[in-house]
């Protein structure tokens, strides 16, 4: 049987990672299994920093970034920034497709989306608009800081045919400040791929994560030979290393990869949880801690987490 593969972020990801595998099964390229598996992220209102549902920026204002990059072309496209545009994901599909102007932000963004018909929709819940309330009214009351969520949905998907592709979407950093932008949409930072090696994406602190390129790094070692897993160890902490004893800190990093054979590693430095199905694995949803040695370990998730994860998200907010 021919490798395939769909390996993304977070818990969160793993409806669209069996959407992808079904995708996958019936022919279907790459680039639709990437871009479904994200719209389906994208569009639970209960995932706090994606799309809708998606946490605002310190004035209340959802600003959403995404990218998408072909592993067989290079093609990339991104946008930040975005506001109230359904599916963040299917605008930097589209401006993949463009010579020109394939990073577009803001305003430019939303009416690019606009005139290739895609869908506006208004993306802050009431909901999420009650975690902000809720929030800033903390923020008043005992000075804590403001700062909290940056779980981008990355994923790498590999088609029948070999071909490659790599997506990420996220709300960014809760509280943020208007127009910051972190490592999500960002070729090399948040997302790289190419068919003839295999592909990475990142999650955690975009400020951080930008400092090191390590999706990129990830899939250059594993163009010299390297596995996955041994190239996403290599990468992440040997930076996380790096960044504590140069910078003084590191914040959270967590990264994904698939190669073109469809064997996957992962590496973090906190608690996170993946999804990923391929050839040889089941689709199965697993959480990583940083092991000792600078390698990870990895389990898959019990009933008990995935029961009182759900309770945690879909909980009423007073």
């Amino acid at each position: 049987m021919k490798p395939w593969g769909a390996i993304a972020t977070w818990r969160m990801a793993h409806d669209g990672v069996l959407a992808a595998k079904e995708l996958i099964h019936q022919q279907a390229s790459a680039e639709l299994a990437c871009e479904t598996l994200i719209k389906k992220v994208e569009d639970y209102p209960f995932y706090k920093s994606v799309g809708y549902g998606g946490l605002p920026n310190e004035l209340g204002v959802l600003e959403m970034d995404a990218a998408f990059m072909n592993g067989d072309t290079m093609a990339f496209g991104g946008v930040a920034s975005i506001q109230d545009i359904k599916n963040p994901i299917s605008v930097a599909r589209l401006l993949s497709k463009e010579k020109f102007n394939s990073f577009r932000v803001g305003e430019g963004a939303r009416e690019f989306a606009l005139s290739q018909g895609l869908e506006e929709k208004t993306m802050l819940t009431n909901r999420a608009k009650r975690i902000w309330e809720k929030r800033v009214e903390e923020i008043e009351e005992h000075q804590l800081d403001p700062y909290d969520g940056h779980d981008t949905v990355g994923a790498v998907t590999l088609d029948l045919n070999g071909s490659m592709v790599a997506g990420t979407s996220s709300s960014g950093l809760f509280m943020k400040k208007k127009g910051r932008v972190g490592d999500s949409p960002f070729s090399g930072s948040g997302l790289y791929v190419d068919s003839e090696i295999g592909g990475a994406s990142a999650t955690g602190l975009g400020e951080d994560l930008m400092k090191g390129c390590l999706s990129y790094e990830i899939v250059r070692l594993m163009g010299e030979g390297l596995s996955p897993q041994d190239a996403c160890d290599k990468a992440v902490y040997a930076f996380d290393q790096k960044l504590k004893e140069r910078y003084g800190k590191a914040g959270a990093m967590s990264l994904v990869a698939l190669n073109n054979q469809g064997e996957w590693g992962v590496a973090t430095n906190v608690e996170f949880t993946f999804s990923v199905a391929t050839s040889t694995t089941e689709p199965t949803i697993y959480i990583a801690y940083p092991g000792p040695n600078q390698t990870t370990d990895i389990s898959e998730v019990t009933p008990e987490w995935l029961e009182a994860y759900q309770n945690r998200i879909t909980a009423p907010i007073d």
